[in-house]
């Protein structure tokens, strides 16, 4: 029976947090009172999780966090030309949506990020520069920046202008490969 305790606890736990990235994305000064309701969940059983708004800030970094590598592996960023991996994922972390949102409006934040690329990220961009896909001037903390200036361009301009997911990806993608194309 205490695995069916285990799980039905983890499944609320996993409620709220769903919960607080779609609430918070929309309203970073949204109560926990408001992510109990959008969990359905009284205020007391989101509290017996996370007594404490930056108990439920951590937890949510952990998850985005979880969900930005979950994308990379989806992405295949070991695979094929460097450019192409960029694409998908670019592609991957636009249908992240809301974790995105947190992230822009910093409701979730990393520590210990020195503004580098993880290796994965760095070993993709190094096989675009080798294998011609990613102009070798631009260094892989710069792809990084523009993809994550890029992702944000996309989601403010979906806010703001109400246009489609795949006319606002299919513009972040053109955007971002036009950008890392090596020039003559």
């Amino acid at each position: 029976m205490t695995s069916v305790h285990t799980g039905s606890r983890a499944r609320t736990r996993q409620a709220i947090l769903d919960a607080a990235i779609e609430v918070l994305a929309r309203n970073p000064a949204a109560s926990l009172g408001d992510v109990a309701e959008a969990a359905d969940v009284g205020r007391t059983t989101l509290h017996r999780y996370f007594p404490e708004r930056g108990e439920l800030l951590t937890a949510l970094r952990a998850e985005a966090t979880a969900r930005l590598d979950r994308a990379a592996v989806r992405a295949r960023i070991d695979e094929g030309p460097g450019a192409t991996a960029l694409a998908r994922l670019c592609q991957e972390y636009f249908d992240l949506g809301d974790v995105l949102s947190l992230l822009f409006l910093e409701q979730v934040t990393f520590e210990g990020e020195e503004g580098g690329c993880d290796e994965g990220f760095d070993a993709m961009v190094r096989r675009g520069h080798a294998d011609g896909s990613i102009d070798p001037e631009l260094p892989p903390v710069w792809v990084q920046n523009l993809l994550w200036s890029q992702l944000y361009a996309g989601w403010n301009y979906l806010a703001e202008h109400g246009a489609s997911r795949h006319d606002t990806l299919r513009l972040v993608l053109r955007c971002v490969s036009g950008a890392v194309r090596p020039h003559p």
